[in-house]
């Protein structure tokens, strides 16, 4: 009933604005210990949120690209205020827009590519490999793809894991250690039953008997 934002363009997007025979799903947004600043990487989620249709109750204060107006203070000879007169705020959508898609990022990477080619293959040789999976050029062009697919089938799908894993004992005992095929190594704590206590308690009072006879 309530479908997500086709243009993404950084506008305000509510479906609440909406409102059919059927409320749309509700949402609060909880900052936790995260700080209202304006920008802020979580109001960007908050965004995302409401893009994909859900309905979180929110104004565009906090967004990347809104700007509080300054305002101009007058004063007379003698230092007192006659007048303050506040410029309006100002929300650019296009600064969101800019930074949902990614054009920072590419900005970035564009320059980087040019000025410094080493640090550019530490820090994007994945994103590389990414896009040429995608075969896109850009972040925006990779991010509308993924938009575009989500639309499509929001389902969540779950990866195909190993049929026959590789698994075997490297250290048997309570505290047994595994490893896979990859060599990758992790361990699993065992309980003790009530009997193997017993059998562990009296093996240790007849190794210390022994001990003292030698003694």
């Amino acid at each position: 009933m309530y479908k997500p934002n086709a243009d993404v363009n950084g506008e305000y997007f509510n479906v609440a604005d909406k409102e059919e025979d059927k409320r749309p799903f509700k949402a609060l947004l909880d900052l936790g210990i995260a700080r209202a600043t304006t920008g802020a990487r979580i109001f960007a989620s908050l965004k995302g949120a409401c893009d994909g249709g859900i309905n979180v109750p929110h104004k565009t204060k906090r967004f990347a690209g809104y700007k509080t107006g300054k305002g101009e203070v007058q004063k007379d000879k003698r230092g007192r205020v006659i007048e303050t007169e506040k410029a309006a705020d100002n929300f650019d959508a296009k600064v969101l827009r800019g930074r949902i898609f990614g054009a920072h990022v590419t900005n970035y990477m564009n320059k980087l590519k040019k000025e410094d080619p080493a640090k550019y293959k530490r820090q994007f040789s994945k994103w590389d490999k990414c896009l040429e999976v995608a075969k896109v050029k850009t972040c925006e062009d990779l991010y509308k793809k993924v938009h575009s697919s989500i639309i499509a089938d929001p389902s969540r799908k779950k990866a195909a894991g190993n049929k026959t894993p590789t698994k075997k004992i490297v250290t048997p005992g309570y505290a047994r250690v595994y490893a896979d095929s990859k060599g990758r190594k992790w361990i699993r704590h065992f309980r003790m039953t009530n009997e193997e206590r017993k059998k562990r308690v009296a093996k240790k009072f007849s190794d210390a008997m022994k001990a003292t006879k030698t003694a």
